[in-house]
């Protein structure tokens, strides 16, 4: 049985922009070096802003209110685990 859409069909790209970013003329190299690897090895403020308020948004979707940015990764797969445990009836 095919499922209803829950959001109307769209195309990926819109339409007016290219399919990959066009540097300025004479700039071809500055775009070369816009990696992931590059923007992560920089590590600016506002990427660990980001990935902080991400990371909140998450925890309050688990239901974590007391969730700490300063969490260990243990304490988050332990959280995990015992939701998986709880969901799966174990």
């Amino acid at each position: 049985m095919p499922y209803a859409s829950a959001t109307p069909k769209r195309p990926w790209r819109l339409s007016g922009f290219p399919k990959r970013p066009v540097a300025k003329p004479n700039h071809e190299a500055d775009l070369k070096q816009r990696t992931l690897t590059n923007l992560y090895n920089a590590s600016p403020a506002w990427l660990a802003l980001a990935h902080e308020a991400l990371d909140k948004a998450v925890a309050a979707a688990y239901g974590w209110n007391d969730y700490a940015t300063q969490w260990p990764d243990e304490e988050i797969l332990r959280r995990l685990l015992d939701l998986n445990k709880q969901r799966s009836g174990k």
